[in-house]
């Protein structure tokens, strides 16, 4: 269609419009002349009606016509056209109305006229909305509304991902590198109090969706899954922890110096003293702990563990008379006891050490030896579970005494799990 043809129609609607407001004026006079005062308003507000309803005609004749005559792609925007058109011609003829009722009504009623004509035009606009929702959700299938949804969330959220990629970039090149840290927290506490929101918004729309009975089913699962996933990161954590304490254990026991140490014949001092006295089986290893400042370290069997302890304490030779420390380690494929001796009549230090069993880990005390053994066996009882029969008194020293577990053991769970 020509532009010519456009504007003869557009003239002509105009004229035509004209020509129905000036009919609808010419009615309104003479109904005014012919009825009382009384009859005035509801003359009036038929003839507003009529007018309204045969202008609403005329807009979807006009509608049906251009849809006629335009393809589907212009048809949107001649929908989208013919909507502002109606809206700005409801606007203009709400205003006249209430100019004219401004006049005739006294200052009492035209608030409530204007609070009526507010309410009207807000439900008038409610119920295009859901018109237009019922029109779109008619026109899609419920599964594809869903995936629409889905689609529509990725989208946004890969593209707010894209610009803050991007303007982390850009102040990566304006910024030193001091302020960069201070860009990485606040980006990532940005991104975690984004992800809080997300999962705060999926748990509202899952609480919509699902009654309340399904609700605390939806929470103990939750629950579960979180309790399960931190269990396993504990697990694994644990299992790492064991793997890099065997590696270095391993590096510590095994003995391949390049030069000699220089305490290499104090250590065959003491273990030819050893097995001469205890016997040959006494010690099931002994090495130089290069990573220890090279002290000669002795593993005794556990059935000659206090037999060699006191002969290391009552050989004059020897004499290793100053115990300073001991502790017990969870290896997790067993226990271990480290005791660490010095001599003053050597000037020499050297380490004892024993393997237990981890189930039944038992050992003699060596309180009846060294009075400073007492509180350092009573804590490795205390955390580790490690029984020392014939000690004199012991017990729990940090820990009370009805508390369940040892808590350095490495399958060691809290009695109360939520604590």
């Amino acid at each position: 269609m020509s532009e010519k043809e456009d504007l003869a129609k557009q003239k002509a609607e105009a004229a035509a419009k004209a020509k129905a407001v000036a009919l609808a004026r010419k009615k309104a006079k003479e109904e005014a002349a012919e009825n009382p005062e009384g009859e005035m308003d509801i003359a009036k507000q038929k003839a507003a009606a009529a007018a309204k309803a045969k202008a609403a005609a005329l807009v979807k004749k006009q509608a049906k016509a251009e849809a006629a005559e335009k393809p589907e792609g212009e048809m949107d925007i001649a929908k989208q056209k013919a909507a502002a058109a109606a809206k700005a011609k409801a606007a203009a003829l709400a205003k006249k109305q209430a100019k004219e009722e401004t006049a005739e009504n006294p200052e009492g009623e035209i608030d409530l006229a204007k609070q009526k004509a507010a309410a009207a035009a807000k439900a008038k606009a409610a119920a295009l909305a859901r018109k237009q929702a019922k029109a779109e959700a008619a026109e899609k299938p419920e599964g594809e509304i869903d995936i629409a949804k889905q689609k529509a969330a990725a989208a946004a959220k890969a593209k707010a991902a894209a610009l803050a990629k991007k303007q982390a970039k850009a102040e990566t090149v304006e910024k030193p590198e001091s302020e960069m840290n201070i860009a990485k927290q606040k980006a990532a506490a940005a991104a975690k109090a984004k992800a809080a929101a997300l999962a705060r918004k999926q748990a509202k729309e899952v609480a919509a969706e699902n009654p309340e009975g399904d609700m605390d089913a939806v929470k103990q699962k939750a629950a579960a899954a979180a309790k399960a996933k931190a269990a396993a990161a504990a697990k694994a954590k644990a299992a790492a922890a064991a793997k890099n304490r065997t590696a270095v254990q391993e590096s510590e026991e095994v003995d391949t110096p390049s030069e000699i140490s220089p305490n290499q014949s104090k250590l065959d001092q003491i273990v030819s003293a050893i097995e001469s006295h205890v016997g040959q089986g006494a010690l099931l290893e002994n090495y130089i702990n290069r990573l220890s400042k090279d002290v000669p370290t002795l593993v005794a069997n556990p059935d000659t563990y206090f037999s060699i302890a006191k002969f290391l304490r009552y050989d004059e030779q020897l004499d290793f008379s100053y115990l300073s420390e001991l502790h017990g380690t969870d290896f997790e494929s067993h226990m271990e006891i480290y005791v660490h001796l010095h001599s003053f009549k050597m000037n020499q230090s050297v380490a004892l050490k024993v393997k237990l069993d981890r189930d039944t880990p038992v050992i003699p005390s060596l309180v009846p030896l060294w009075s400073g053994a007492n509180w350092p066996e009573c804590e490795a009882y205390d955390l580790l579970g490690i029984n020392f029969y014939e000690h004199p008194d012991l017990k729990r020293i940090l820990l009370g005494e009805d508390w369940k577990g040892y808590p350095l053991r490495k399958d060691y769970e809290p009695y109360d799990v939520e604590v």
